[in-house]
């Protein structure tokens, strides 16, 4: 069967290129239905126990998605030139498609300006605003940034600096399809899914993909419409803009500018390096067509599979250049060796003859490529995996290529004379030949020192990063994320849920307890705590006891109160939850402090904060009936900003809403949490199951995590795998191990610079570790099956390093040099993962192709795994 392939096709190796071709124009037929990913559901951990917990507590209070927009006028903010043009500016983005509502200090309600009591606030038909032209504005800049809750959240507190929230309309039918995709997946985990519900998980898939590529294009159409409005008031103000919506539409921005950008300039790069290399104008065209046929059957089959790339897998398709790159030149290289040697066969003879001798080392090459993109299918993470998936699928059609269109091209294409033909290749690889003879030495000497290090670079290697380096610093979300972070309270955001204890702590600190209670929590600190008690809670609180009596409720004590209602009869709309209590006030005023004094927050707001405010309000600490009161008698205004974010009375859990901050130095999420859990469970005594966090910090800490669980320690997999491959390759154990012995190099030195230069381990630099096993295994294969070839010929180690040098190790390092100057044009790219992919490939196929000319060939001189020779 082999035979009869290689025959048909030297002898029909038209009809096999216009098979090509034909495949190629159905394929480009498909391109422009590729789409390309950025949701954050594409971008957390599968299967992660707390992305369950985010969604669910995530529909306990009504968040929308939203942008922010910070304005930043010349001069005064509350003046009437910087009110005036920012008040235009919210009208126009309230009219967007998509905008649900746009709350900035124009609207918000002032509760000081002039200061409110409480009997003002509750019988207050509508609020004052900063709309309201009579409102004092020198006393609303006072408030705007002082307040508890606005300070450095809505206004800086230097009070020269305002955000603006866009919140943006919810696809309820998409946010319908996720949750019963989620059940039907868990049914599927737990092995209970039946033959419809199977058949509905798939249908439910298939809408909700669907659904959510058409959102995505609904949110870059709505973040371009912003900008465009942005713009329009920017000789107003300076504006940034920011959120999640914008990051995610400009992330695609930059990936789709450097796939069209870099990726047509790396292969151009690609053109002028081989025609430097060959001077040959076949080896210039036949490597790189193969190369874009490749991509573009790869692009039309995602394409028509609608199988989305994302930020992450859009790396695959530089990746499989290198790869088809270097199967093409290998047969290139090996072409041109016949051109000197058999000088008068055929093109057609040369051709089948340069494919035959070079299918098993490139067939084992890509089967162990294989298996090192591999240890990305355990990642957890859907671009990960999908990563791992694509360049399978592509390195098997690469290889097909590779052995149908090259030979196919080598046998019309028509030769040069003879001249060029038999023209000597340059002798580069011959010194590095040389280097290894006379300073073997010192090259074993290099690798050690080398070695060690790596493995110091290794050990200082964070699977940790900061989301704001991802984009340089010329960049808007660099310079939005670093001006909410300096002066609006921080980035990404935390939550942190409580839930009620059994009993109170014992073991919060008498006079903090004091405080917190306004001065009566002597007593009330051993008194358990029933939440369903209802009205019986408050039979021996202090405060209730003294001021209305023994028996507190023998007569009405809201007769003349301003509220005009008993918050705990029949027209209050819920018991008192527990939150709204001296003593459960007292362990959210604790834990509010503790979040607070943390280094890494930023913004803390919770039902803390409204209490403060209360207060306030009301000339002395809140008791347990002003606080009972505030749960059920606020406005609508007053409760939609001070209580409902905070409070969830359904599940009698209150929320503390914390944001981090995402340019500082020293925050390292894994050991921020682990040690804020710990302090907020001793300090307020109360069991584990109690403090939960949630939110964007614990998902892609998760995912951080995950990333080290399931790829740094896997890669000891990967490589018992290949050495296995090698052993079954190479019939030999000894040859096996030190075939390995390179690569084990190559990708401990990627991963020690990445330590020693403080690159972290993260979503985008992880497939590394793959694309550095997967280069350098190909280098090993190479020069081993060519090593075997020539020692057989004279039984002389020596001589066979030289002759493999000059053969097969030119085309290890045509394919490198290539690379290389074509992959180090990402390093001038916006975005820092294609600038830091870009570095650390050529770093890899430096290190990959100088451990097969160098390392490899000193080991096998020095331990002669072939057996005796000279």
């Amino acid at each position: 069967m082999n035979e009869l392939f290689w025959r048909w096709l030297v002898a029909k190796p038209a009809v096999v290129l216009m098979g090509i071709l034909a495949a190629m124009l159905l394929a480009s037929s498909q391109l422009d239905q590729i789409k390309l990913d950025a949701s954050s559901d594409s971008l957390l951990l599968q299967g992660d126990p707390d992305l369950a917990y985010f969604r669910e507590v995530s529909s306990h209070y009504a968040a929308n998605e939203f942008l922010v927009l910070t304005w930043s006028p010349e001069g005064p903010l509350l003046h009437p030139d910087s009110l005036e043009p920012l008040a235009a500016m919210v009208d126009e983005l309230q009219a967007v498609p998509g905008v649900v509502s746009v709350t900035s200090l124009l609207d918000v309600p002032l509760l000081e300006s002039p200061p409110l009591s409480l009997t003002d606030l509750a019988r207050a038909d509508a609020l004052p605003t900063l709309a309201n032209p009579e409102v004092d504005r020198n006393l609303a800049l006072a408030e705007l940034t002082t307040s508890p809750v606005y300070k450095n959240l809505l206004v800086g507190e230097a009070g020269d600096v305002t955000a603006i929230q866009v919140s943006l309309e919810t696809n309820s039918e998409l946010q319908q399809l996720l949750q019963e995709r989620e059940e039907l997946r868990g049914l599927a985990a737990n092995a209970s899914l039946d033959e419809s519900d199977a058949r509905r998980l798939v249908e439910v898939e298939a809408r909700y993909d669907s659904g959510l590529a058409q959102e995505t294009e609904l949110r870059r159409a709505l973040v371009a419409d912003v900008r465009v409005i942005a713009d329009r008031f920017r000789p107003y103000a300076q504006i940034f803009v920011g959120g999640v919506p914008m990051i995610a539409a400009d992330m695609l921005a930059f990936v789709e500018s450097d796939l069209v950008t870099f990726g047509s300039a790396i292969v151009v790069i690609m053109l002028l390096v081989l025609g430097i290399i060959f001077r040959d104008w076949r080896w210039i065209v036949a490597p790189v067509v193969n190369c874009l046929a490749t991509a573009v059957l790869m692009l039309g089959l995602l394409a028509f599979l609608d199988w989305r790339m994302t930020v992450i897998s859009s790396n695959f398709v530089a990746v499989l250049l290198i790869v088809t790159l270097s199967l093409s030149v290998h047969l290139v290289v090996r072409y041109r060796e016949l051109e000197h040697v058999q000088p008068d066969w055929t093109r057609a003879e040369r051709a089948v003859q340069a494919a035959r001798l070079m299918l098993v080392p490139c067939l084992y090459t890509a089967a162990t490529t294989i298996v090192a993109f591999g240890s990305l299918l355990v990642a957890g993470i859907q671009p990960v995996i999908d990563f791992g998936m694509m360049m399978t699928v592509g390195i098997l059609v690469g290889f097909a290529m590779t052995f149908t269109l090259m030979p196919a091209a080598m046998a019309v294409m028509p030769e040069p004379g003879r001249k060029l033909r038999l023209a000597p290749d340059p002798a580069f690889t011959r010194h590095l030949a040389n280097h290894v003879e006379h300073f073997g030495g010192l090259v074993l000497a290099v690798a050690v020192l080398l070695a060690l290090l790596a493995g110091w670079g290794i050990t200082r290697l964070e699977v940790e990063n900061r989301f704001i380096d991802y984009f340089k610093p010329s960049t808007e979300i660099y310079q939005g994320m670093e001006l909410l972070d300096a002066r609006l309270g921080g980035t990404i955001p935390l939550d942190v849920v409580l839930y009620p204890p059994t009993k109170l702590p014992s073991a919060l600190p008498a006079d903090d307890a004091s405080q917190a209670l306004g001065g009566q929590a002597a007593m009330a600190q051993e008194v358990p705590v029933d939440v369903d008690a209802g009205d019986e809670f408050f039979a021996d609180d202090p405060y209730v006891s003294d001021a209305f009596g023994d028996d507190p409720f023998a007569d009405d004590p809201f007769a003349d109160d301003p509220f005009g209602s008993d918050p705990f009869g029949e027209g209050s709309s819920t018991a008192p939850s527990f939150w709204f209590t001296v003593q459960g006030r007292a362990l959210l005023d604790r834990a509010h402090a503790i979040i607070d004094a943390r280094p890494e927050t930023g913004k803390v707001l919770s039902l803390s904060t409204a209490f403060e405010v209360m207060d306030g309000l009301y000339g002395a600490t809140l008791g347990a009936i002003e606080m009972a009161l505030v749960q059920n008698s606020m406005p609508d205004d007053v409760n939609n900003t001070l209580v409902l974010p905070y409070f969830s009375a359904e599940h009698e859990e209150a929320r503390i809403s914390v944001r981090a901050m995402e340019t500082s130095e020293s925050l390292r999420r894994d050991a921020f949490l682990k040690e804020l859990h710990a302090t907020l469970v001793r300090e307020l005594d109360v069991e584990p199951e109690q403090v939960r966090f949630t939110s964007l910090l614990v998902l892609y800490n998760n995912v951080l995590q995950s990333l080290f669980a399931s790829q740094i320690l896997t890669l000891g997999a990967v490589f018992l795998a290949i050495g296995l491959m090698f052993w079954v390759l190479f019939r030999s154990l000894a040859l096996a191990l030190l075939a390995l012995a390179p690569n084990l190099l190559a990708a401990a030195m990627v991963l020690g610079i990445m330590g020693l230069l403080g690159i972290p381990l993260d979503i985008m630099t992880i497939t590394i570790a793959a694309i550095v096993v997967g280069i350098g295994v190909d280098d090993c294969i190479h020069y081993i099956h060519r090593f075997q070839v020539e020692f057989a010929k004279d039984q002389s180690y020596h001589a066979a390093m030289h002759r493999s040098h000059a053969s097969i190790g030119r085309a290890m390092y045509y394919t490198t040099v290539t690379v290389i100057v074509g992959f180090s044009l990402l390093m001038f790219s916006n975005f820092t993962p294609s600038l830091y992919f870009g570095a650390l490939t050529v770093a890899a196929m430096t290190a990959a192709v100088a451990g097969a000319l160098l390392l490899l060939p000193k080991l096998l001189l020095l331990f002669k795994p072939l057996g005796k020779g000279v």
